[in-house]
This record gives C-alpha cells, structure tokens and sequence, in this order.
C-alpha cells in the first residue's frame, strides 16, 4: 500500500512505513510467522531474531529484516518476511488501527560462510554438511539417540548444543538455554545459523591493528540422523575505527579478523564493494559524491566527506545548546576465498555520527509598520526539529494557545526540506515592552522563550528571543500654563509615552503626601494632570522683583519611574503684584515677606532682619522669611502730608563685618490722616431687629501641629509634647459641626494655667478678647487660613502660634 514501500537488498529486507501518515502516532511492529501469529518486537527480540527498527531524521520509520530471521519463510531461494504495524494516537494503542504488510525476496546465491554486522546484532550462517547416507540402513528407533545424548532431539535435523570458547574455559549452553540467554540459533535445509545481540555475556572485546571487535568464539553442534556434527560459528564485528579529520569521515576495517582467519593457510581477495543504506554505489556514483573506497594490502579504507550527499544532519543538544551531526548509513561487502571455507562474505553495515557541532541559530525582525506587526524568524532548522511552547512573560504556552495572547505562529518551508517558524505580534500587544526613546522614537520589545523539541529523540532546547523594533509613534505630554491671583497652574496632558514618568520638583519627587505636606494640588484623572502652588511657597522660584511687579516661575520635570531618567520638562512663569508681599492692618501691623531672588543662593533667609537688627523674621523657608511688628516699632520712619501717613522699612541681609546690605527690600504702608465719607440715610418705620432664642451644639476641636504648615498634628501617642522655652507651639481651633458656610468661628478669650484644670492659678492669657496679649514678650502670632482639601471652610478655622514658656515665682519655677 502507499502506507509501506519494500525493498530487497540481498539477504535483507527492508521495509518503509509512511512518515506522513505514521507521524504523531504511537506504534507497535510485530513479525508475523507462518501459523500466522503476530509476535510483538521489543528490542532483545528484535536483536535475536534479526529484525533491525530505525527512525530516520525525515520522520520515515524503517524495518530491516535478515533473510534467515526467526520467523522468516524460506521457500528454495526466496525468503517471505510479514510484519503488522499497530498505530493509536495514543499511549494505551486504544482505537488502534492495524496493517499488515508481507514482502518476499529472491536469494540463491548463498556462500559457504556469510557474515553480517548489523546495528543491534551480529550473524553468522554456514553451509551445513550432511554426510550420504549409509545404504539400506535402518534406524531401529528413533529414540535410541535420547538413549545416548539425553539433550539431542529426535528431529532429522537440529542444533544440539552450542560450545563458547572463551580466554580461560569453554562453555556449553544447550539450545534451549543459549535460546533463554538472548542467542538465536537455527537449521535450514542447507545452514547453521547463529545471531547474537552485542550485549552477549560471551561477547569479548578483542584489539586488533588498533580496531575494536565484538567477537564471539563459539562451535555449534547439530545432528543428523545418527551423526552429531560441527561447525565453526565464530563472528566478529568492528565497533570503531571511525576518524574524523579535516571535514572528512575515514572508516577503516582489517581484512584479516583473527577469529575469522583462524587456520587459514591461503587468502585471496574475491570483491570489495561499498555503498549506502544497502545500495553499493558503483566507482562512478563514488567519485560524483567525492567518496574513496581504498582497497589496501592490510585494510580497506573508506573516505566520505562530512556533509556529502548519501548522508543527512540531524539535530543533536549538548548542555542545552543546539546544534547539528551528520550521519550516514555506510555499508561494506568484502568476499574472499581461503583454504577453509571457500568462500566468505562479510557485510559491515555502520551507521556513523560525527561528533556534536554547535549552530548559531538566526533571528531576524522585519517590521510591518502599516499593520503594526512584528514578524520575528527564528531559523533555519532541520525538519527534525518543533516548536513545542512559548515563555511568555514567565508563562509557558503551548503553540496552540499563543494566539490568544496575540501570537500568529507560522512555519516557513524551504526547498532544501529545511524549516523556519515565523512569529507574528501586533506592537501593542501586553507583553511587548513599550519605551520612549527620544523625540518621537519608542522602541517596542519582544521578549520570549522558545521551546523546541526533537524527533525521535525529544531532546529540548529553548531559544530565547529578543527582538526590538524603533517606530516613530511617540505622543510626547504637552502642557499649559497659567497664573490666578495667588497661585501658579500647570496641566499636563498625557501622551503615549508617559504612564510610568514621575513629576519631580528637581529632585524632588512630588507626592500625593508630598504635595499635601505643603499645601498643593495634585490631581491626575487619566488624561491630564494638574499641579498648583501657592506664589509665596518653597518650590516657586523668583527670579525678578519690581516695584510694579514680581516674576516667579515654578518647574516641573517629569523622569522614568523605573531608570529616573530625565523625561520632559515644564515650567510657567507669571508676574505677581508685590502687594502679595505686604499687609497694612489698621491696628498699624504690618506683615512684610522678603523673597530669595534665583542668583542668590547664599542667602541665608533666616539671617533677614529689619533696620532694627534685633528684628528677625517671625516665620522662615529656604526661599522666604516673614516679618510681623507694629509701624512703631523696628527703626519704621514715618512721613505725612495732609492726607496720608507713610511708614517706611526694609529688610536687610549683612555679611558679619559689613555694614552694606546685600540684599535690600524697602517696603511701606500707608494710611490716611482723615477720611469724610458721605452716608445719605432715610428713616423708615421698620420693626425692630429681634433674635430668636434656640438650642444646638457645636463640636470644636484644638489641635497642637508640629510645624508652620500645620500639615501634621501630634498623636495622642505622641503627648505629653516636649518643648525648649522660645520654642515655638502651633494651635488649631476648628469647628467641627455644623458645616454650615455662613458660619465664623472667632476666639475670643484663651490662657493657660500651671495644671490641667482651667480654673487653676496662676494664669496667663494668651487671647484677650480676640487680640494678642500686649502685655506678653513673645506676642501670639495669628496664621491666615487659605482653603484647601482640608480646610474647605477656611474661617470654620483659627490658626495661632505662642511661644514656649514657664510660670515662675520669683526665680523660681512652678511646678504642680
């Protein structure tokens, strides 16, 4: 059928089984004798019955059978081999499917000794000598040989015993041990045969001209009739002799075989022939593939060029690494006559693999930009060689199921019988890594792991690959800048590039809790991100001031969260008006804010002071210091006209030892002398203004913070607070219920006593009808109160700063 092809090659045969059809499925051979029973081939019995099972590296699966196999059909000199091949997909061969395929092949031309040396076994046969029969004779009983030899059989002809000669002792094994130990023994009408697998326990290894035989020395007695006969049934097989040198195989076999040659006085060459796969290849055919046979005085040397036509690579792993060998199925016939046996015929089949060679194996990307493809080749391979999975990510895939991760997975075919996988994936597939590169450049990364797996002898490797494509996609964030009257603005809108990028302040990477802790907005709502800062904060930048106008900037950049690389930069510039940094309270205080301008970098602010030097700034940052006194006091001059008062200051920053100022702000306030508004009035009948009498609750909290901020209050964990005299206390009075807006929370009596009780003596007042105490050397300190997401009713709030102080008596503390 098309499923099996035969062929006869001498006193072989040899038949191919489908490799498309038998690909994939599990297999079981059996011979098939006469009787017609089907015996399943393992390898020991295939190696003593003369059945030899191989897998080519093209996927074909071949069974050579020997002409004298055990349950060969021998008919004159045609010889009948039927096997049955089983195929299941799968292990347990259920829903087998099961084909028999019967071959017979003409061989007459038999020599006295013929040799073979297989792959899994060695074989000897001989002519068998039968002497004429004694005329008129008559054997009483058949029996009367079991009366002598209890072992011999009563059969005309068969084998009786076989005898080992091994370096110390000669052992004799009947045949139906010498059967139980593995050897394959028979008679046929006219030969003695012997096969033996070379794991024999009688198998020696025997040097000899610096070639390794596997030689077994034996003698085999059969009867016939009333005689017992023998013969020699020695074999040997060389098992190396194979050099790989300068790109070419040289296989070198003795002509003399000491166990083969044994007693011979006269040795004649007959014919040396060689081929390939069992076809002798004439000197013509040898030449065009650049083989040489050499037919030595000693040796016969053959000479095949690795990588030549008869051969074939295969795929070979070493330490997980890929690579290839060639193999080539060589085979030898050496004929010659001698004294003792006439004729021999010798035929050496050798199946030769050179040693393993690593291959690099080629990956090439071609990009398909207007399909958004990465079309990855991995190859070539030789077609002994699948893809089994894929890492994706550190998942294995089988190839099937790489489609639902975006995977197309083709293989590409070539003339040569070589393959090639091609792996196809959008760019915007999750596992390939998207990143920026510059400008408008992203670079896209694949990164997966191959697993391949070779037949038949599913060795793995794994091939990882990487492969990077630069496409000019990159939508950059964009933003807009603007300025209200208080604070700066920046809105960002997001691009493709930036969903790992950080917004830093410098180096500084701005928070959530970082923007909270001084006073920002930081809001991202997928598409934009929008950053504020108040104008008088630590990160705005000043960098001009004018009597008419101060310039301040606030910069952002934006870096890789992985590698911190700088990514893009924004900044926003406004000018303010400089009445931001004054205010003129009808009391007569005064609260000045001196700026850092950029370029003046070795400025101390908290070293600012006023035209009187022992008035220092009451709230210091890195870039601002704030003043608060009376237009009283701190060396203020004042000026008149006749409708306005001018009280004039400035602030001042000194080196030690220099009476000239570095940095100079002068600044005024100014108040009118007299004002005359008009007021036109009507008197009307209304009812008088009454308030109704009701009944609630307010909840108010008092709160100590740790700084100026007032971002981070101290814990219940955290009390009793310990502070130096001076130090400053930061208080929050809040009004907790109702939210009601048209509420205002004012304070207006606050002290402090020696205890917890607030009745206690002595005390100290700290507020006085609303109003700092005049009467205290560390004035209370009132702090504005802007909304935030904290304070969304900001005069529901009153902030105050009192400095650290003790009761005494005398000079001595109170203590309670």
């Amino acid at each position: 059928t098309g499923l099996m092809s035969s062929e006869c090659l001498g006193n072989l045969l040899r038949i191919m089984l489908s490799a498309e059809y038998f690909e994939n499925k599990h297999l079981s051979l059996s011979a098939v004798d006469q009787s017609g029973t089907a015996w399943e081939l393992d390898e020991a019995m295939a190696a003593q019955c003369g059945y030899t099972v191989t897998h080519s590296t093209w996927g074909s699966i071949e069974f050579r059978a020997s002409a004298l196999s055990c349950h060969s059909h021998l008919e004159k000199d045609v010889f009948t081999i039927t096997i049955q091949i089983k195929a299941s997909p799968t292990s347990d061969m259920s829903n087998a499917t099961t084909h028999l395929k019967s071959a017979s092949c003409r061989y007459g031309l038999w020599s006295p000794r013929e040799l073979i040396c297989g792959s899994n076994y060695m074989e000897v046969s001989v002519r068998r000598e039968v002497p004429q029969a004694i005329k008129d004779f008559v054997q009483d009983e058949p029996e009367d040989w079991n009366l002598v030899f209890p072992e011999a059989k009563a059969e005309e002809a068969s084998i009786w015993q076989i005898v080992f000669h091994e370096p110390k002792e000669k052992k004799a094994l009947l045949m139906r041990n010498a059967w139980s130990a593995g050897y394959g023994l028979n008679t046929a009408d006219s030969r003695v045969l012997l096969r033996v697998p070379y794991t024999a326990a009688q198998v020696q290894l025997v040097k000899d001209q610096g070639i390794t035989f596997s030689v077994l020395r034996s003698s085999t007695f059969y009867k016939y009739q009333w005689v017992i006969l023998m013969v020699d049934t020695a074999v040997a097989c060389p098992v190396d002799g194979v050099d790989y040198t300068n790109k070419t195989i040289t296989w070198t076999v003795p002509k003399y075989i000491p166990p083969l040659a044994a007693g011979l006085t006269s040795f004649k060459d007959v014919l040396v022939e060689a081929g390939v796969d069992l076809h002798k290849l004439s000197a013509k055919e040898m030449a065009s593939r650049k083989y040489v046979l050499l037919n030595e005085l000693n040796a016969i040397m053959m000479k095949v060029p690795i990588g030549a036509k008869g051969g074939c690579y295969k795929t070979a792993v070493s330490n997980g690494q890929v690579g290839a060998k060639y193999s080539i199925n060589l085979f030898l016939e050496h004929q010659w006559e001698d004294n003792k046996w006439g004729l021999t015929k010798h035929t050496i089949i050798k199946e030769i693999e050179t040693p393993f060679e690593q291959a690099e194996v080629a990956i090439t990307n071609n990009l398909n930009l207007s399909m958004r493809l990465m079309n990855v080749t991995v190859g070539t391979f030789l077609p002994d060689v699948e893809l089994v999975n894929l890492t994706i990510e550190g998942i294995a895939v089988a190839v099937p199921e790489a489609v639902q991760h975006g995977y197309l997975i083709h293989t590409a075919r070539y003339a040569n019988g070589s393959k090639a996988y091609v792996i196809q994936v959008p760019l915007d597939a999750p596992s390939v890594k998207k990143e920026y590169l510059r400008e408008a450049m992203r670079a896209y990364t694949l990164n997966v792991t191959l697993t391949f797996v070779t037949h038949p002898s599913s060795e793995t490797f794994v091939i990882p690959v990487i492969a990077l494509s630069a496409v000019k996609d990159a939508v950059l964030p964009r933003a807009r800048g603007f300025c209200d009257g208080r604070n700066l603005h920046l809105v960002i809108s997001h691009g493709n590039v930036d969903q790992n990028w950080l917004p830093f302040i410098s180096d500084w990477p701005l928070t959530p809790e970082g923007a909270q802790k001084y006073n920002y907005s930081l809001r991202d709502n997928g598409t934009h991100l929008t950053i504020s800062v108040p104008f008088l904060s630590s990160h705005v930048n000043y960098e001009a001031i004018h009597t008419s106008a101060i310039k301040a900037s606030f910069y952002l950049t934006l870096k890789d969260g992985l590698t911190l690389a700088q990514r893009k930069d924004f900044s926003v510039s406004c000018t303010f008006s400089p009445s931001e940094l004054i205010q003129c309270l009808p009391n007569g205080t005064v609260i000045i804010t001196a700026i850092k301008l950029v370029g003046d970098e070795g400025l101390d602010t908290a070293l600012l002071v006023l035209r009187d030097r022992q008035c220092k700034p009451s709230l210091v940052t890195e870039k601002t210091a704030t003043f608060k006194f009376n237009v009283n006091t701190c060396g203020t001059s004042r000026k008149f006209n006749s409708t306005t008062m001018m009280y004039e200051n400035e602030v001042l920053y000194l080196r030690p030892g220099n009476d000239t100022p570095v940095y100079q702000l002068k600044f005024l306030c100014s108040y009118a002398v007299e004002q005359t508004v008009d007021v036109r009035y009507e008197s009307k009948k209304n009812p008088p203004p009454s308030i109704k009498p009701g009944a609630g609750c307010l909840a108010l909290s008092l709160k100590l913070f740790k700084e100026q901020s007032y971002s981070q209050p101290y814990q219940e964990s955290e009390h009793p607070v310990v502070k130096y005299l001076g130090e400053a206390l930061y208080f929050e009075v809040e009004l907790l219920q109702p939210k009601d807006a048209r509420l205002d929370l004012n304070l207006d009596n606050c002290w402090a006593t020696n205890s917890q009780s607030q009745d206690s003596l002595p005390q100290w007042h700290i507020l006085i009808h609303g109003c700092e105490n005049n009467k205290d050397s560390y004035r209370t300190v009132f702090h504005k109160v802007n909304y935030s997401l904290r304070a969304k009713f900001p005069q529901h709030l009153k902030r105050f700063e009192v400095r650290m102080f003790t009761f005494v008596q005398g000079t001595s503390l109170l203590q309670e």
